[in-house]
């Protein structure tokens, strides 16, 4: 079939046309299945993500505008956003109500919330220690989520110096805080 006639039948589909809409799925269903198949890995929800491409082409066929794509680029399109859509719906089975009593609160318990601010005071105090371009380093590389490149190039040192850097600063707090 070509893609004129294809075209047609996508045109003939959005005036609810079912004699064109019955051809259209005789024609690209077979490739429109491949493609569900090959991202959903599921036979089954390949089939179940098929009929409901189908449903979509027939409530809107009239959205297909044959001057920006391919008929059957357009019909692989919608098949492929459809499919990866359920992909990411997949969500993992939910947990029964009595599992939940087991979830223990993430949340940190006040003793160990007044340990964790005893440590980040010693911490702080040992990064005081620092030369200020070091410190502001090592917070950038350990709390920011700097790479090192990115903080090479905001500090103007090589990224073998600002390695160097990084290294001699961990061991110094290392060393500050076993004091």
């Amino acid at each position: 079939m070509t893609p004129d006639e294809i075209t047609r039948l996508i045109f003939r589909t959005a005036l609810k046309e079912r004699a064109a809409f019955d051809l259209l799925y005789r024609h690209t269903s077979a490739k429109l299945f491949g493609v569900c198949l090959r991202i959903l890995q599921d036979r089954a929800e390949a089939e179940e993500a098929l009929q409901e491409v189908y449903v979509k082409l027939w409530t809107r066929a009239d959205r297909f505008a044959a001057s920006e794509l391919s008929p059957i680029s357009w019909l692989v399109a919608v098949a492929r956003n459809h499919a990866i859509d359920r992909l990411r719906a997949r969500k993992k089975p939910a947990r029964e109500l009595d599992e939940a009593t087991d979830i223990a609160d993430p949340a940190p318990d006040p003793e160990t919330m007044a340990v964790a601010g005893g440590e980040r005071r010693r911490i702080d105090a040992c990064l005081e220690e620092l030369e200020t371009d070091r410190a502001k380093a090592v917070r950038g590389a350990y709390l920011n989520g700097d790479s090192y490149a990115e903080l090479a190039a905001r500090f103007g040192v090589p990224l073998n110096t600002m390695r160097t850097w990084l290294r001699r600063s961990l061991i110094s707090l290392r060393e500050c805080l076993e004091r």
